[in-house]
């Protein structure tokens, strides 16, 4: 058998950390999210995957390359425009031939043994995949049995067939080709594979569902979910301790520091924590559960990372506090700089996701900070606020709302 996955997507609704990679680089664990899905494919026997690319495509290119660091055979193919799951799967006919395989969205976490088990368990029929959530906002399963009968996108409150919605892993029988070439575009103008899939069923070809748990499964389409993938990706982590660390640090928990990585006295890290190469922390510093530092990343003295993805290049050098929040590359947060994590009425926080004000679930969220942002000192940054790439904020300032991508030179603070 072989695997399909589809990554040509750029992940808007993770602006401003899909600007400049694709969202499936973005890091896990000081991984990337590919690379969880690529490793769980291996892991279920498949030696053969093909990954469909179109946004930043040599970016996954180059790091994958042809799959041999995995003992794998990795190809490629572009989809030369966004028009759909169904015309991105078109273009594994050649690839698949007449056999059976794994299509799978590229954006997925998954717990490790979960593509293994599916594979183990599948029989002569198509498999559909789905688990309990809300069915309003994806594609509902109507069942029979163990059977799926259709998919309906995203239905109207009150007419879902059932709440278990599709959960984008399907084995696929290679006649699925013929019925994609019969797709028509949907309301949105796509050629869905859900409707690719109805039509298969209609015809007759029965197909059975697998049912996935809320723990061994995570579309990562929002910054928030980033996080929590991160989180599930560092508890699976075993301890391996190889860098520096020197006389006076504490480590508890599941704890993995790189070869070149130096932790400092007085340090007090608390598991499950990820720290990468070239990183620094310290000294009489504490980094919280849920952290990941990823390359050359400097934590200075006296500082407080929680829960928080950190990406290559950036510093946050002395006396700051970072909570629940994703920073990326070649970052400075000045002195002192404060990111806020807690709403003071300690109601949910909300973020700005393509315009639209989104609850996000959670009650403790800090800030999305873009590429190469640099603060002054005692900079305040609120809960659920976006910052751009490339934006420099001045001493002092109290950031409340959201700012896009430039250069902030001159900001008055008494507008935040």
């Amino acid at each position: 058998m072989k695997a399909v996955i589809l990554a040509a997507g750029k992940g808007e609704r993770l602006d401003p950390l899909t600007k400049n990679r694709p969202k499936h680089l973005l890091p896990i664990a000081g991984h990337p999210l590919l690379e969880w899905l690529i490793k769980g494919i291996s892991n279920a026997g498949i030696q053969e995957i093909l990954i469909v690319t179109h946004f930043m495509e040599g970016k996954i290119k180059e790091f994958f390359e042809d799959g041999t660091k995995y003992n794998l055979k990795i190809k490629y193919v572009t989809q030369k425009e966004m028009k759909g799951t169904a015309d991105a799967f078109s273009y594994a006919e050649d690839f698949v031939g007449n056999e059976k395989f794994l299509g799978i969205y590229g954006d997925l976490f998954l717990s490790h043994n979960i593509l293994k088990q599916i594979v183990i368990n599948q029989k002569e029929e198509p498999i559909i995949s789905g688990l309990q959530r809300d069915p309003y906002k994806y594609g509902a399963l109507k069942i029979e049995g163990d059977r799926v009968i259709e998919i309906v996108e995203k239905p109207t409150k009150g007419t879902a067939p059932s709440n278990i919605t599709n959960a984008g892993i399907y084995i696929f029988p290679p006649e699925i080709f013929k019925y994609i070439k019969k797709t028509r575009p949907s309301l949105r103008g796509e050629y869905e594979i859900t409707d690719s899939i109805n039509e298969m069923i209609k015809e007759g070809i029965k197909t059975r569902l697998y049912m996935l748990s809320k723990e061994e499964w995570l579309d990562v389409g929002y910054p928030w979910s980033l996080l929590e993938a991160n989180s599930r990706a560092l508890s699976s982590m075993v301890t391996k301790i190889e860098g520096t660390v020197d006389e006076g640090v504490k480590i508890q928990g599941v704890v993995q520091i790189s070869k070149t990585a130096h932790i400092k006295s007085g340090v007090y890290i608390e598991g499950p924590v990820y720290v990468g190469e070239n990183s620094e922390i310290g000294p009489n510093s504490y980094v919280r559960p849920g952290t990941t530092l990823n390359k050359n990343v400097k934590i200075g003295a006296n500082c407080e990372v929680k829960n928080s993805i950190i990406l290559d290049g950036t510093h946050i050098p002395h006396l700051s506090y970072v909570g629940d929040s994703i920073i990326g590359e070649r970052c400075n947060l000045g002195a002192g700089t404060i990111i806020a994590n807690l709403r003071f009425d300690k109601k949910n926080i909300k973020m700005t996701i393509k315009d639209e004000r989104i609850d996000t679930g959670f009650r403790k969220l800090g800030a999305i900070i873009g590429d190469d942002v640099q603060t002054g000192i005692n900079v305040s940054i609120y809960p659920g606020v976006k910052i751009g790439n490339n934006v420099w904020i001045e001493p002092g300032v109290k950031v409340s709302k959201d700012i896009n991508e430039g250069i902030l030179s001159n900001i008055d603070k008494n507008k935040n």
